[in-house]
This record gives C-alpha cells, sequence and structure tokens, in this order.
C-alpha cells in the first residue's frame, strides 16, 4: 500500500529541496527517495549524508513499509556541539 507522507526539511536538507515540506506518496523509504530526488540533483547529493526520522524514530531500512500518514524528518549530519 502507498502512504501519502508529509516530509519536512530541516538546514542544508531544507535548501537543497527549496521547500520546508512536501506531501509524497510513497510506500518504502527507498521509493521516497526516488520520489524526492527525481529532477532534483542537489536533493539527491545532500540526501546521502542525512537521517531519516519516521514519526520521530530513526528509520535505516529502506525496504521497510513505511507507515501510513507518516512524518518523514529529513536530518543532514549537523556540527557544533
Amino acid at each position: 500500500m502507498t502512504a501519502v507522507l508529509l516530509v519536512r526539511y530541516f538546514a542544508g536538507a531544507r535548501a537543497a529541496a527549496g521547500v520546508p515540506e512536501e506531501k509524497i506518496e510513497a510506500a518504502t523509504l527507498g521509493e521516497l527517495e526516488a520520489a524526492l530526488t527525481a529532477g532534483r540533483p542537489k536533493l539527491a547529493s545532500v540526501l546521502t549524508a542525512c537521517s531519516f526520522l519516521v514519526d520521530g524514530t530513526s528509520w535505516r531500512d529502506r525496504d521497510a513499509a513505511l507507515p501510513a500518514t507518516a512524518t518523514i524528518d529529513v536530518l543532514p549530519p549537523f556540527a557544533g556541539g
């Protein structure tokens, strides 16, 4: 089943995406990445270093089904501390 996901971008990912957030249909994180980067080479470059939170939980499995209506936070590496 394909979920309608709210994708929120932070820091450099927001700059690369050109929007603070958007809604995308995708069933898995891998499918979501493909949809987000289609025709957006700058965002594709940034996403290689990003972490993804699915409803607040770190998500690494690109093939696992995403929960329907999940919120995905795209977090690039942060400097400082």
